[in-house]
């Protein structure tokens, strides 16, 4: 028997039109709300998913189907990309900003994120790009320019006070992920590594290339690890590359993310911050 759906709508400013209009169309029989900013309703249709799904984005709503009683105590690993998800920039681009380049640079991780290039030779190209950049770059653009993204905040708390483990996974460098670690008290943390030489960039990464094979593999065996199922993991991330992961996860989210991402994954969240996420389950 298959486990039935609630349809859960964030509604920041909830117009009653508009919720009524999405429970027609979900054949929603049951309305709850729980807070002023969030509907339940219960015995929603998934069939008719896509459409209504549609109809919540055109209303500028977040909106999911989850199962019946599911909880985000439920998880017991976040795992999360980090450059425009846990994180409000593209790393790369903001250390070529600093060298006069990032719009070459940019252009560049806007084609890799929507998979229209193979992510690690586009990220070496990048990379050389940077060659003699001093590693104070590095820096200023963590002190200066990197905030984590709306919610995200909340998100890592609710984590450490319901003892959910976190793994951030990114195609991005260690420089920032290991500061963000030690920052916001995550349990692991994996990114590729810059060649730094006389405390320049040399413009080359060592070791292998944290692609989005590498993303995946690095969940299954933090998941396995811990001894758990895939339903007990989520996995948060906006580009192509992260879809391999949010695939393997027992729920992908996808965080105003590129448009195949969105599509892809079990949960898109195209207007709130990450802590939607939270207000989406019970």
């Amino acid at each position: 028997m298959s486990t039935q759906k609630t349809l859960v709508v964030l509604a920041p400013q909830p117009d009653p039109r508009h919720l009524s209009d999405i429970a027609r169309l979900a054949e929603a029989p049951q309305l709850d709300h729980p807070h002023i900013d969030v509907v339940r309703m219960r015995g929603a249709n998934p069939d008719q998913s896509p459409s209504v799904l549609e109809r919540c984005r055109s209303h500028g709503y977040d909106a999911a189907y989850i199962d019946n009683g599911q909880a985000f105590a439920d998880f017991r690993l976040l795992v999360s990309d980090m450059d425009s998800t846990l994180i409000n920039i593209e790393c790369i681009d903001e250390i070529a900003d600093i060298k006069g380049i990032k719009p070459q640079v940019a252009e560049i991780t806007e084609r890799a994120m929507r998979g229209e290039l193979d992510f690690s030779a586009a990220l070496r190209e990048r990379v050389a790009l940077l060659e003699g950049l001093p590693e104070a770059a590095l820096r200023q653009v963590y002190e200066e320019r990197l905030k984590l993204n709306p919610g995200a905040e909340h998100l890592l708390a609710a984590c450490q006070r319901l003892g959910i483990k976190t793994l951030l996974v990114s195609g991005g460098f260690t420089y920032f992920t290991d500061r963000l670690k030690a920052d916001y008290s995550l349990d692991h943390a994996y990114a590729n590594q810059l060649e730094i030489v006389d405390g320049k960039l040399t413009g080359r990464v060592q070791g292998d290339i944290v692609d989005a094979e590498a993303k995946k593999r690095l969940l299954i065996a933090t998941r396995d690890a811990m001894g758990l199922r895939p339903e007990q993991v989520i996995a948060v991330g906006d580009g192509a590359n992260d879809l391999p992961m949010l695939r393997e996860a027992g729920t992908g989210v996808a965080y105003h993310a590129k448009p195949r991402v969105s599509a892809e994954a079990d949960i898109a969240i195209e207007h709130g911050g990450l802590d939607a996420i939270l207000r989406l389950f019970h």
